[in-house]
């Protein structure tokens, strides 16, 4: 049985752009054949087991030829599968789209397009420069900045462009000086403005601005490379006014998330939305116990039980599962009065249908400490579903008030040691801050790092959740430059912002919303 092949435009950069047909197409793949410029970030939507393989071309260096590509597409799908090939920008501009699909044809493999938004008008936007606007032009074209190189004569009418409002040139770095020449020649004004976008819509995004006549000697001093695009025309004007993109509080910061990558998203989500570039490694993995039999028993118990308390979202999630497993669900916690630690692990709880009894002000063992010593413990029986490893202050304490506890392992996090070269070419890389949001992903990061643990993380920022984790830091030798007052997600983000416009301010810097010219990341 043949099988099928999506050729999906990748979008210009940021992962958020695919199309939602692109990004479904990626789900049910077997086979994503990938290019350097479609971002690493989407290959997280593939499923589990399926093969990824890079075939990216960069400065000139092909890791295969456009031949081997096709060759590879036509294998792959008449071994029966699902193909996503995802190129950058849209497939058929200017992407070699349309030869990989004449070579499908002619192989009777079957297959889509996926169109999508190409880096001409979506890196621009994300300048906050507009290809067209009414008080300034109405026309608007995207050349090739690299034509085929064995052409003995430029295709590009030149006099034609010269008179097109706005210009998009794509994979024209090493030729700008000639285009500027070439379109000067033709008619078009030495001061018509010029932008050079370099990796637009990315938290590396670089924009330089000037004119035909300078843009050449402005580029070579900001050492603008590709990929970028080159767009010519009066609406270059707009940039400084309609800028949006490099105005946010966070832009250019390198961040790297230490959480699980099951719980990493939300966190990766609210700080690329403040322009930071995320790094998603997760240092921790939740795995279930090694056997079910504690918990078991327990669940077999629960009328017993005059509270339940939930520290954490693992170990809801965990604990339902099993419930459900055992052929129970929310009626057998009937009797118990229901406690948890933070309000995400309480939100989880809701919408297993049960309202939290308990939840401390402070999203700490110590917080719901205080909170039970308001309570009358005394023979009370209390059930905690936890990880195996945890600290040991919370069930001590509540023996102490008289209740007799019972702690069952319900999950366990260890070290996802095939991390560990990624985390160290990450920081090797360069990497502003690292956020922390438990001690357990600050344990375990250090451990992968090992002996290099110092040297790689010299001037890195070390954000934490909460003074619990910042302790963990703290005795390993590390001190946390961050610290969340609130001890949850938003809390950390919220102090990761308040560090930055703190920073600003003591160094007198221009915050990126002023006018004042701000240096590239």
């Amino acid at each position: 049985m043949v099988g099928k092949v999506y050729l999906i435009g990748a979008g210009p950069g940021d992962p958020g752009l695919i199309t939602e047909k692109g990004r479904r197409a990626v789900e049910r793949a077997d086979v994503i054949v990938y290019d350097y410029l479609a971002n690493k970030r989407l290959l997280a939507y593939a499923r589990p087991g399926a093969e990824k393989i890079y075939v990216g071309k960069k400065g000139g260096c092909h890791t295969l030829s456009q031949e081997e590509i096709n060759q590879l597409l036509v294998k792959k799908a008449q071994e029966g599968k699902i193909v996503a090939r995802l190129k950058g920008g849209d497939p058929f501009l200017f992407g070699r789209g349309g030869e990989e699909a004449e070579v499908l044809v002619e192989a009777g493999i079957p297959f889509e397009i996926v169109p999508g938004v190409t880096s001409a008008i979506a890196a621009p936007a994300y300048a906050g420069i507009p290809v067209t606007h009414r008080e300034h032009t109405s026309t608007f074209t995207m050349v090739t900045g690299h034509e085929d190189p064995t052409k003995e004569t430029s295709a590009i009418d030149w006099a034609a462009l010269a008179k097109i409002g706005t210009v998009a040139f794509l994979m024209g770095m090493k030729n700008l000086p000639s285009i500027c020449q070439n379109l000067i020649e033709a008619g078009k004004a030495s001061q018509t403005p010029v932008a050079v976008i370099q990796w637009g819509s990315t938290p590396r995004q670089r924009v330089v601005t000037g004119n035909l006549a300078n843009i050449v000697d402005r580029v070579r001093e900001a050492g603008l490379g590709p990929p970028s695009i080159i767009l010519v025309g009066e609406v270059v004007k707009l940039r400084e006014k309609l800028k949006w993109f490099e105005t946010r509080p966070l832009f250019g910061k390198r961040i790297l998330v230490t959480r699980t990558r099951e719980q990493a998203s939300q966190l990766v989500e609210i700080l690329e939305e403040l322009g930071a570039e995320c790094f998603e490694i997760p240092t921790i993995k939740i795995v279930p116990p090694e056997n079910f039999e504690e918990l078991d028993h327990a669940i077999d118990e629960l009328e017993i039980f005059d509270w339940i308390i939930f520290t954490s979202v693992n170990g809801v999630k965990f604990f339902f599962e099993r419930l459900l497993v055992k052929q129970k669900d929310a009626r057998a916690l009937f009797k118990a009065k229901i406690a948890a630690i933070g309000t995400a692990t309480a939100e989880l709880i809701k919408n297993y249908g049960i309202l939290v009894d308990l939840l401390p002000r402070e999203f700490r063992a110590e917080g719901l400490i205080e909170a039970f010593s308001k309570e009358d413990l005394q023979g009370r029986k209390i059930l905690i579903p936890r990880a195996l490893e945890a600290r040991e202050i919370l069930p001590e304490k509540l023996r102490e008030m008289g209740a007799e506890v019972r702690v069952v392992p319900t999950y366990r996090t260890i070290i996802p040691v095939e991390e560990a070269e990624t985390v160290r070419a990450a920081l090797l890389q360069g990497i502003d801050l690292i956020t922390f949001t438990s001690s357990s992903t600050a344990k375990n990061l250090l451990q992968m790092l090992g002996a290099e643990a110092r040297k790689l993380l010299s001037g890195v920022i070390l954000a934490s959740i909460g003074p619990i984790t910042s302790e963990t830091l703290r005795k390993a030798g590390f001190e946390p430059t961050i610290e969340a007052r609130e001890y949850t997600i938003p809390g950390l983000v919220k102090a990761i912002l308040d560090y930055f416009k703190a920073t600003v301010i003591a160094e007198g810097k221009s915050h990126p919303n002023c006018k004042g010219k701000m240096s590239p990341p």
